[in-house]
This record gives structure tokens, sequence and C-alpha cells, in this order.
């Protein structure tokens, strides 16, 4: 009898209730890898992935002995090294999976500990990822592959896109992943989807792995999706949304005509009444950003009567409650003072009787006046 004949026996019981039982058969099953052929290997890392969560220290030690019969320094290691393997394994009955599905645990420990070994399964990763995230499959895997998604792309250079190969595949993540879990549909798991799709997307444009152009294409898909999402119930969607437009607006040589500009404004100023002071004040600084954009785009001309509707509406606001938002609307109306000066001064003369207090209109007005003269 060959060797590799008693993987088989000895898989069946790799998860036994007693831990004693599990240290022998990853014993066992060292010893044949060592007088058997390197294709032994790949037969039980599926089993063997399962025990790198296991909590009993006996059984971590011994699957690190088990890693020097590879000549490798530890479990992990020698779970990199045969990570490609193990993800087409498990890609061949993805299909089936649910949250239930032991393949999907397995998938999560392929994902967290290959390091920067994941640059290169992308291949085998992607269409995975792709087939599982479709609306129509199981929603509480959705959210757990989402959450799997996110935590790597935060870490992008030192995983999905350590071989810089991640940008191949950002037509697939953004139309065919994130387009549609961002679509709206009833319900609090319709909802959950959608924020956690919200925090993927932010994950990836905070990895720094995409380039200015890059950022453009993700810009142009998604800012309808990303406008509609503001009005999520979920605070968290609603405050990660602003920071996304507000990094849609700051991209570099995006072509944002006047017509697509003038659909964001209105979008945020309605945040700026928004129930949370976070949100509220990432609104105000996202409007900041979407004035200087007008600036250096040259399109003030085309938006005249829209920034004087903004104007009008910010003034209201400099008069908040609340202290911090009276503040960042102040630097809101400062940043957006070059485009209409006199116009500014205009309007905040018109209403400064009524605010409760005077000082933030004087500022503000004290402000546009010491801008030099326009050219």
């Amino acid at each position: 009898m060959q060797s590799e004949s008693l993987i088989s026996p000895l898989m069946q019981t790799i998860s036994h209730q007693h831990w004693k039982v599990r240290v022998a058969v990853i014993e066992a099953t060292g010893t044949v890898i060592q007088f058997g052929s390197g294709k032994s290997v790949d037969d039980v890392l599926p089993h063997f992935a399962q025990r790198l969560f296991d909590d009993v220290p006996q059984v971590q030690e011994t699957m690190d002995a088990l890693a020097t019969v590879e000549s490798v320094d530890s479990s992990q290691d020698l779970y990199r090294e045969h990570a490609g393997p193990l993800l087409e394994w498990l890609a061949a009955s993805h299909h089936d999976w649910t949250v239930h599905s032991a393949e999907l645990l397995q998938l999560d420990v392929v994902v967290t500990h290959a390091g920067p070994a994941l640059g290169e399964l992308l291949p085998q990763l992607i269409p995975v990822l792709r087939s599982c995230l479709q609306p129509a499959r199981d929603p509480a895997m959705r959210l757990q592959l989402f959450s799997i998604l996110s935590r790597v792309l935060l870490r992008a250079k030192e995983t999905v896109d350590s071989q810089g190969q991640l940008h191949s595949y950002l037509d697939t993540l953004v139309k065919d992943i994130l387009v549609p879990n961002l679509q709206w549909h009833a319900g609090r798991t319709a909802a959950a989807i959608r924020t956690a799709a919200v925090s993927c997307l932010w994950a990836l444009i905070s990895s720094e792995s995409l380039s200015a152009e890059q950022l453009r294409e993700v810009q142009e898909a998604l800012t309808p999706q990303i406008l509609t999402t503001l009005e999520e119930d979920a605070q968290v969607t609603r405050l990660v949304s602003c920071r996304i437009i507000d990094a849609f607006m700051k991209a570099s040589g995006a072509v944002v005509g006047p017509d697509e500009l003038v659909k964001v404004y209105p979008e945020l100023l309605k945040r700026l009444d928004d129930v949370s002071n976070d949100v509220r004040l990432a609104a105000a600084s996202t409007l900041a950003t979407w004035l200087r954009r007008v600036e250096s785009d040259g399109s003030k001309s085309c938006c005249q009567s829209d920034i004087q509707h903004l104007y009008k509406e910010l003034l209201v606001h400099l008069d908040d409650p609340e202290g911090a938002v009276q503040d960042a609307v102040l630097e809101v109306l400062k940043a957006g003072s070059v485009l209409f000066p006199d116009l500014l001064v205009r309007e905040t003369e018109a209403v400064i009787h009524k605010h409760r207090s005077p000082a933030h209109c004087e500022q503000l007005l004290q402000h546009v006046q010491a801008l030099p003269p326009a050219p």
C-alpha cells in the first residue's frame, strides 16, 4: 500500500472532537507527506485550513511541526505556499455556497493568511467573488464576503495588489460586484448589503492602489449610486458616502461637466440637515471640495444660479445651533467666496440681521473683502 492511500482516512478524522486525536492525525499526516510525494500536501491543505483556527495550542504546535517537513518556517508559511491549489479546490464548489458552507470559512482562511501571495491568486479569487456576490445569492454569505474583501482592500499593496495587477480586475470589481449590490432593494438585509458595498468601495479608494485614471473610471461608474446611498437609513453609510464623493471630487483630471456637477451639491446640501453631526460635518467638507472643483474646472459661469442658491442655503446653516457646524459652514463659504465675491457679499448683508449672532457673517465679510481683486 502506498503511503498516499492513507490520506483519505486520516482526513476523515482531522476535525475530531478530541484534540489529542487531531494532533495524532496531523502527526501521522506529516509522516505520510515526508515519505510520500509532494502531491499529498495539496490533498490535505483544504482540511488543514480549518485547523489554522484551532484554539488548542497543542494542535497549533503540531501544525508548525508539520511545516518543517515541507522546509518552511510555520504552518502559515506552509499554507501560503500551497494557497493556489487550495483556492482552486474551493472554487470548484462555489456555485452552491451559502453562509453555512465550510468552504466559505476556508476561503476566509485563504484570503486572510495568504498575504502577498494573494496578489498571484486573483485569476482564481475574483471569479469566485463575482459569482458569490450576485444579488440572487445568499445575503448572509454576501455580507461575509464583503467583509473579507474590505479587509484585504484596506491593505491592498500587501495583499490583492502585491503584484500590481488589481487594476486588471477593476472593471469586474466595479461593474459586476459593486454596482449590482448598490442597487436599492427593500428590507434591512438589502440595506446592510449596500452598507457593506459602500464600505468596500471606500476601502478600495483608501488603499491608494488606484491611479488617477482608474479613480476617474470608478467615479464615472459609481457616482449615481453613491449619490443615492447618501439617503440611506444607516448613519455609517451616509458618512462614508460623503467621503467617497469628496474623493471623487478631488480626483485629479477627472472630467466632470457642469451637468454632472450640479447633480451633486443638492444631495450634499440635504445632509447638512442630517441627524448626525458627523455626517453634517462630512457633507460640509465635501461641499467645500465641490466649490473648489467648480473653480478649478472653470465651470462657474455655467453654474452661477446654482452657486447663488448654494450661498443662500449655506448662509442659513451659518446660523446653526451647533458651533462646530457653523465653523464648518463658514469654511465652505470662504472656499466658495472666490467664485462670485460680490454676489456673496450681497447675500450675506441681506441676512446678517436675521442671525442670532452676526459674528460668523462678519468674519465672512472680512474674508471676502480681503480677497485679491479678480484678474
